[in-house]
């Protein structure tokens, strides 16, 4: 009979840290690191590593758990020991993996208890979290059922995974329903996306519409999604309307693609808002009108006109483009001529937040994750798996924005916002006096 194997044959590695918790869990933290191969061994169906990572859990759970009773380590001289460790002895936990032998650390006067410690509920928690972390990844449904059946018998369906992803909706529709009060959103980008949906028999196509805000404090934030039946200045209309009735407010800014009833809805939900034509959406739409011998100097030019220091050399940058395309591409030329004031509004703001504000990079690098996942699904059962999917994502994705690094410096920004509203209070008409009534020159 040969040696059993460890988790050093299996490729991952168990590391405990120490934590001050109370109660009949160990005291222990501990971290479990796969290579790339077990991941794939999992997601292919070959479990025969899982039952040496769940022992080897197990046992460093319980080896946590001897050193919480006797105030000491293994071979630690303190004169805080409560007692003395007398080898182990061997034992069987059940999983749905099936029987595992486990070492259980034995004391001078009584040993430890596996029932007490509660471990397989714990194991059972983390295992449906993983599930669930798997299929916000992009794993297929097909690929989870092939671990939930080697976990939980064959009579596992799609529709039971299905079922377990479920427990993410209470989750994502309190999140996506948030009251967004209480905090000011200077800029605010929004984008949508098609998608596909099962409707009624067919497979229809729907858009997830989403906005993406930099509070005053320059933490990006994801304000929210919506899935609606198309683009259209009605879908965008309510879907601001939404976001004002939770609380969205101070948004002085607003980027996005030329979608015009993107602009309708803007002028009638945030009329104070000033628009910022995607610069990055605008060059391609340009260049598709210019044969390819011309596009590289063109492009040399836009690029030269967004990187101006100031707004003046940009509007000069611009006269110059349409100069050049007055007499080759007169359409291009009066495209730029419709659109250079909103593509160089950005200007109104200091120099270090243009180019972050300047195009919806920002949004599209968020969408192409939200593609990756949704290519893995292909078609979505509902709106709601949709909503699902698409927010625990997003969900994910903005606490991890708004704990991490800050987006943008807002205090000269705010410092100008302030100024403003200070000279629109002065610039106030004082009541006229009617005792020195004013001399008003007519000329008949």
């Amino acid at each position: 009979m040969g040696r059993q194997k460890s988790h050093r044959d299996f490729g991952y590695s168990v590391v405990t840290e120490k934590t001050q918790t109370e109660g009949v869990i160990p005291v222990a933290k501990t971290k479990v690191t796969l290579d790339g191969e077990i991941v794939q061994s999992l997601l292919g169906g070959d479990l025969t590593c899982l039952q040496s990572v769940v022992k080897d859990l197990i046992e460093h759970a319980l080896e946590a758990k001897a050193e919480e009773i006797l105030q000491a380590e293994r071979y630690e001289r303190t004169p805080e020991r409560k007692g003395y460790r007398n080898g182990y002895r061997s034992r069987w936990v059940m999983t749905r993996l099936g029987r595992i032998p486990v070492r259980v650390p034995q004391m001078r006067g009584g040993g430890l208890d596996t029932q007490e410690l509660k471990l397989l509920p714990r194991f059972e928690q983390a295992f449906l979290l993983t599930l669930l972390e798997m299929v916000i990844n992009g794993v297929s449904t097909r690929k989870v059922r092939r671990v939930v059946e080697e976990l939980c018998g064959q009579d596992v369906s799609k529709s039971t995974v299905s079922r377990l992803c479920g427990l993410l909706h209470g989750r994502v529709a309190e999140w996506n329903e948030r009251s967004l009060e209480g905090t000011d959103y200077p800029f605010l980008q929004a984008d949508a996306l098609v998608i596909r949906v099962r409707e009624n028999g067919k497979v229809v196509k729907k858009v997830i519409q989403l906005a993406i805000g930099v509070s005053e404090a320059g933490y990006r934030e994801v304000l929210g999604l919506r899935v609606a039946r198309q683009e259209s200045d009605v879908s965008w209309t309510e879907f601001f309307t939404w976001l004002n009735r939770r609380g969205l407010s101070g948004v002085d800014y607003v980027t996005s693609d030329d979608h015009e009833g993107l602009k309708l809805a803007l002028g009638k939900t945030l009329p104070h808002a000033e628009w910022q034509r995607c610069q990055t959406h605008f060059s391609r739409n340009l260049l598709d009108k210019l044969h390819k011998k011309d596009r590289q100097q063109v492009h040399a030019m836009l690029k030269y006109m967004y990187d101006a220091p100031t707004k003046e050399k940009a509007q000069e940058a611009a006269e110059e483009i349409m100069d050049f395309l007055e007499e080759r591409y007169p359409e291009a030329m009066e495209l730029l001529d419709n659109a250079k004031d909103d593509l160089l509004a950005v200007y109104d703001l200091p120099a270090h937040c243009r180019k972050k504000m300047r195009t919806t990079n920002m949004t599209e690098r968020t969408n192409e994750e939200i593609r990756r996942r949704e290519r893995v699904i292909r078609i979505f059962p509902n709106d709601a798996s949709a909503r699902m999917l698409v927010g625990a994502y997003l969900q994910e994705l903005s606490e991890e924005w708004i704990s991490g690094r800050r987006y943008m410096d807002m205090a000269e920004i705010l410092e100008a916002k302030a100024e403003q509203e200070r000279k629109k209070k002065a610039s106030v008409k004082r009541p006229v006096n009617m005792s020195q009534p004013e001399v008003v020159a007519v000329n008949l």
